[in-house]
């Protein structure tokens, strides 16, 4: 069997911003002294004219990035994760999100496979904060395909776009050749009416892989891919809740204001049923490797099998 291709999200994209240089010249990149991590250094050196470095002064760089914007063009602000939604907050608050310009935000190196930079750059709130923001676009893509449909949805879409993008290799399970990027609508990948697993991120194919074992056990479990947090696909959960009476959501988010709670917040709302998130706990991370650091926080499919199991077994 062949080696799955694995590509981190970070990588898509700043493939994807370079390659998507000629066909938007209205599109400019700006970075915070992070360009080599964040790969806008692909576009910068493609398009230099339209690259800026605004140092480590993120929230000067979101300042920057609505000043663009308002003069009719589509900036894309990047830098960590933790730095982007969380340094800068206020400024992308009232100086993109109030104003609702037409801002691009793109934060790397989310989640606890940041691994060995530790519990200071591992960002698990991020979602949580840019939910709050009126307004506020959210995306979340599982591999290399879905990642690189996401950035040229946010370049069509008018107005604030925040895309998580990861550090880690993920393997590339989309098909470039068929697959649709569709901005708030959810994805079936597997169907099931015992139990539904809801997945965003890097966790989609973890819970693809769990659905495939519960399979192999008798158990039919439902998996939907969620790349749109916000605005979330309400239809695609509500017949999940109508139709399997249970979910799980899975997430390299905390469990505090992520997927889990957007998934909740929905079917309590409209069909009431248990929801169990499986995410970070009210906790920070520490360092290590990513992949050890996912399976002790349960970020895995194992864990995603153990949790529908139990769901099942109450």
């Amino acid at each position: 069997m062949a080696d799955v291709k694995k590509i981190a999200t970070r990588e898509s994209y700043g493939n994807a911003l370079a390659e998507l240089g000629d066909k938007y010249e209205n599109l400019y990149v700006l970075d915070a002294d992070l360009a080599a991590a964040t790969k806008t250094g692909i576009f910068k050196k493609k398009f230099p004219d339209r690259h800026f470095d605004c140092g480590i002064a993120e929230a000067n760089m979101m300042g920057v990035a609505a000043g663009l914007a308002a003069t009719g063009k589509i900036p894309f602000a990047s830098s960590f994760a933790m730095f982007a939604a969380g340094r800068a907050f206020e400024i992308v608050r009232n100086s993109i999100g109030y104003p609702h310009l037409n801002v691009k935000i793109g934060a790397t190196h989310a989640g606890i496979s940041v691994g060995e930079d530790g519990a200071t750059h591992q960002c698990n709130e991020d979602i949580a904060l840019m939910r709050t923001i009126p307004g506020m676009v959210i995306i979340n893509p599982a591999d290399d395909v879905e990642a690189r449909a996401a950035v040229e949805a946010a370049i069509k879409y008018v107005g604030p776009v925040y895309m998580r993008f990861g550090r880690l290799a993920v393997p590339v399970f989309n098909d470039a050749a068929t697959y649709k990027f569709e901005l708030g609508k959810g994805i079936k990948l597997r169907d099931g009416n015992d139990i539904t697993i809801v997945a965003s991120g890097l966790m989609v194919n973890e819970a693809v892989n769990a659905s495939d074992e519960l399979k192999a056990m008798g158990i039919n479990a439902r998996v939907i891919n969620i790349h749109t947090i916000k605005p979330i696909d309400r239809e695609i959960i509500l017949e999940a809740a109508a139709e399997t009476g249970k979910i799980v959501t899975v997430e390299e988010h905390s469990i505090i204001g992520g997927l889990g709670s957007a998934v909740a917040e929905v079917v309590c709302a409209e069909c009431p049923c248990r929801v169990v998130r499986i995410g970070v706990n009210d906790e920070f991370g520490h360092s290590g490797p990513a992949v050890d650091l996912l399976k002790e926080f349960g970020l895995s499919a194992e864990n995603i099998v153990k949790t529908v199991k139990d769901v099942l077994g109450r």
